[in-house]
């Protein structure tokens, strides 16, 4: 599993290299930020699953920090990000916003369709869109917060329960071998 996972991450002298991460070397090359086991790894995922639902950009970077003050392997962090993508950023908010909007006690129906153009003039749309989208602020937030933690305690128990079915496996496997050899 490790080796698996090994081929895909970056390694020391990428990052040592690289000029514009070369100022933050000392940080990002700590070894426990690079080292791959099964706390390193379950942390990993749950900060790479809880930044993934930061809007834009800002994931990697929140990722890398999460990573910092965790000490946890950062390179599987920011690669665990991705799962939000243009294609399951809109699905994900919406049901970012399901969440938050019951959790507020707004109910399964609280969204309000976006208004129209219709005959309003461009200027009365603008507003009214900004009026819909601030609507939209409280429960979507609450529901990011809601769900990123979700995910990340689900992914971070599951890597935790995979990676010990996998050390029992291979301690049984281990077991047979050598009582077969005996």
């Amino acid at each position: 599993m490790r080796k698996t996972i090994k081929r895909f991450l970056p390694n020391h002298e990428s990052v040592h290299n690289n000029r514009w991460l070369r100022p933050f070397a000392d940080t990002l090359l700590h070894p426990r930020l690079w080292h791959l086991n099964r706390h390193s790894v379950a942390g990993a995922i749950a900060v790479g699953l809880f930044c993934g639902l930061i809007p834009g950009p800002f994931q990697a970077l929140a990722a890398a920090a999460g990573c910092v003050l965790f000490r946890v392997n950062l390179p599987l962090a920011v690669v665990t990000t991705l799962y939000s993508n243009p294609l399951t950023i809109v699905p994900l908010y919406v049901l970012a916003y399901e969440v938050g909007s019951r959790a507020l006690g707004l109910g399964p129906n609280g969204f309000i369709k976006p208004p129209e153009l219709g005959d309003l003039g461009l200027s009365e749309w603008m507003g009214s869109m900004v009026d819909w989208m601030l609507g939209l602020g409280k429960p979507l937030a609450l529901g990011l917060v809601l769900l990123a933690a979700f995910f990340s305690l689900v992914g971070y128990v599951g890597v935790k329960a995979a990676w010990r079915v996998w050390l029992v496996r291979t301690w049984h496997g281990r077991r047979a071998r050598r009582s077969a050899g005996s």
